[in-house]
């Protein structure tokens, strides 16, 4: 398993233990990588800029989520579909364009591990209708993700 992988599936865990604890983000970040086993430096950075943006960006993501999970209150999701969505959502807005296939299938694979059967296609069908609202949305001049992270701007 790749590292972007693991990191994605640490990010979930760290969300998911967020969700029932609302605990503080540094506290979470240690005493999570205390119970783990020993994750590649690289790994455990990635998972928390993840985590981090996640709840940075968390009442966006949460309306983008209300606004395209038909018939699905949010608190009424499980805590993994949940968070596997908020997760793959962050990503869109914070990546380029060019990787929403890929943090897609991330998703649909993590939540094939990680959650029910039935969860795939329920996350597949709001991040595609996400992804095509943000593309509507998202102005044409708007410069590259790796450009504004360059500058630090979100």
């Amino acid at each position: 398993m790749g590292y972007r992988r693991r990191a994605r599936e640490c990010a979930l865990q760290l969300l998911y233990q967020y969700d029932l604890t609302h605990d503080g983000i540094q506290e979470i970040l240690v005493r999570y990588w205390e119970m783990i086993e020993p994750q590649a430096q690289q790994t455990r950075d990635l998972a928390a800029v993840f985590f981090k943006n996640a709840l940075q960006s968390r009442d966006e993501i949460d309306r983008l989520i209300r606004e395209h999970s038909h018939n699905w209150q949010l608190e009424r999701m499980s805590s993994v579909d949940r968070n596997i969505l908020r997760l793959a959502v962050c990503e869109m807005l914070m990546g380029e364009e060019s990787q929403v296939p890929v943090i897609i299938n991330e998703a649909l694979e993590i939540s094939k591990r990680f959650s029910g059967d039935d969860s795939s296609p329920f996350i597949n069908g709001v991040l595609d209708s996400i992804h095509h609202s943000i593309i509507i949305t998202r102005p044409q001049s708007q410069e590259p993700a790796a450009e504004r992270k360059r500058r630090g701007i979100r």
